[in-house]
């Protein structure tokens, strides 16, 4: 059983990880925001935590401990609040605040996938809500407890189910637990000469049960492709039966049932074991940094470097804003001094840093490296040589990070994402930015709203917005109230723009009101027809997605 690595209650990764905020940026947020570092703390101990007792008696909770023989049935308060929220902006202002609402009832382990079976029969008839949890990375509400119609809830850890159980590298097919965090089936996979190539930025924690629930893309999409363009095959434990979907090359067997259950939240059942394409480990691994003249000509060269056939598996391109603020954020070491002298002597101080990963064989990235430069150089953009893009690839899973270091100082920072195809990239660029940034500045100050493209695909890419402002409210209520509107006229902006409602989070409660304009009613009904013939009591995930 591979070791569990547990974030605090209150925030991201690694309780003693520290990310200070550099000097010069924390007197330009004080300036602008109203930034005070740590004056506003987050709560730390059990007992600064509002937790109601379980509400399932100890002969229900014996009767679930039967049904998980070689696993265990928990309700030991950390355990419980562990597994209260996810790590939206929403959760960590009510987990801060020590106000962790429903929290499960009780953590139930299995020790073998097939107990879950016998659990979830015994939680439909008995009424017993059914969260399943993998690394608890959520930003979209996807584990709050909700009890509705339930006489109580439970969190169903898979962290115990986790592991490499079959390479076939011929076929290039790797069969993981569903539990198996990032880190660790890429360690499972090495002696192979083998990587799964999904780099997300929760991929210290999240698992790879986790990734295909959400239907997640990481950083590396671009070259590797999404987990769910690499999902070959796919078993799901339901309330009502095991679907086991064999990996194929290809079929023409009805609709595709796979794609019906990657994005299901955990809505329809509980991913017991996935079949990934995986890849060749890349002997040959090179990181460019570049600064584009502008956002425009940054995108249009990301257009041409995918349909052209040289995209990098890691294309990042950041707005004006993001680039400034990024350096900013760097601090000021004589590094960033050079680098800043020499954006200023080359007349690049507004461009727009572009981050480009190749890897593969030798051949194949000297190929797309040699037709990339000659692209950058016809669009006007500056070397900036490997040293700035290294640097982002050994800390790039850091961000979140910083928005915990961002909230003590008492101010509202928050993400969201979407995709366009490339004809419209722009308007959605410009619509949602404007939204965002039209609605922080009625809390005061001059907010930050900044931007990058990543994830390309030969019809377009995705958009990554990040948004810090005031936060001028003491209360909870006043807390969520602010990000609720903020986020609900940038969602409403994507979707009158033509994007999607969200290209790599998953829907959870938190973009559960624009699904159906996305999907239409008829979609909608649709999933609820799945759910009602696999999931008749209505025990998984509830109120999540569709409902």
């Amino acid at each position: 059983m591979a070791e569990r690595r547990e974030m605090p209650l209150w925030g991201w990764g690694d309780p003693d990880h520290v990310r200070e905020i550099p000097k010069g940026a924390a007197e330009t947020l004080s300036a602008d925001l109203g930034f005070h570092a740590a004056s506003d703390l987050p709560a730390q101990a059990i007992e600064d935590f509002e937790l109601a007792a379980p509400a399932l008696a100890p002969e229900l909770l014996e009767r679930l401990s039967g049904t998980v023989p070689t696993g265990s049935v928990s309700t030991e308060p950390w355990l419980r609040l562990l597994r209260a929220a996810g790590k939206s902006y929403g959760d960590a202002v009510r987990m801060r605040a020590g106000r962790p609402g429903d929290a499960p009832d009780a953590v139930v382990t299995p020790g073998a996938e097939g107990e879950i079976a016998g659990l979830l029969q015994l939680c439909s008839q008995l009424r017993i809500a059914v969260v399943p949890f993998g690394g608890g990375t959520s930003v979209v509400g996807g584990l709050s407890t909700i009890r509705e119609d339930f006489i109580g809830s439970i969190s169903l850890d898979l962290g115990r189910l986790s592991g490499l159980t079959n390479v076939d590298k011929e076929s290039l097919l790797a069969t993981f637990r569903p539990g198996t965090k990032g880190p660790e089936a890429e360690a499972l996979l090495k002696p192979y000469g083998l990587t799964v190539g999904h780099f997300p930025q929760s991929f210290e924690y999240a698992s790879i049960g986790g990734f295909v629930a959400t239907r997640s893309a990481g950083q590396s999409s671009t070259g590797y492709g999404r987990i769910d363009r690499n999902v070959m095959g796919l078993k799901v434990t339901t309330p009502t039966g095991r679907i086991d979907l064999a990996p194929m090359p290809g079929t023409a067997a009805g609709p595709d049932l796979r794609q019906l259950l990657i994005g299901s939240e955990g809505t329809l059942g509980v991913i017991d074991e996935v079949t990934l394409r995986v890849h060749p480990l890349p002997t040959r691994v090179l990181d460019l940094a570049w600064i584009a003249p502008d956002f425009a000509t940054g995108r249009e060269l990301l257009r041409l470097m995918e349909q052209d056939g040289c995209a990098p598996e890691v294309a990042r391109l950041s707005d004006e804003r993001e680039t400034e603020v990024n350096l900013g954020f760097a601090g000021d070491s004589l590094a960033i001094r050079v680098l800043r002298g020499y954006l200023r002597l080359r007349r690049r101080s507004n461009g727009c840093l572009m981050i480009t990963c190749f890897e593969g064989d030798a051949l194949d990235v000297a190929r797309r490296r040699q037709r990339a430069a000659s692209l950058m150089r016809k669009h006007r953009c500056l070397s900036l040589g490997s040293k700035v893009a290294r640097g982002w690839r050994k800390g790039r899973f850091s961000g979140p990070y910083m928005r915990d270091s961002l909230m003590d100082g008492g101010l509202f920072v928050e993400t969201l994402e979407t995709a366009g195809n490339w004809s419209n990239l722009g308007r959605l660029y410009d619509a949602v930015g404007a939204e965002l940034q039209r609605e922080l500045e009625k809390e005061g100050g001059s907010p930050i709203v900044m931007c990058h493209v990543s994830h390309l695909y030969p019809t377009g890419a995705s958009l990554y917005f990040t948004f810090v402002g005031m936060q001028p409210y003491e209360t909870v209520e006043e807390r969520l109230a602010l990000w609720r509107r903020v986020k609900a006229s940038a969602c409403d902006a994507i979707r009158a723009s033509g994007g999607t409602i969200t290209h790599h989070h998953a829907i959870g409660t938190d973009h559960a009101p624009w699904l159906e304009d996305e999907i239409g009613e008829a979609g909608i009904r649709m999933l609820r027809a799945a759910k009602a013939e696999l999931d008749p009591a209505g025990i998984m995930n509830p109120g999540r997605l569709m409902n």
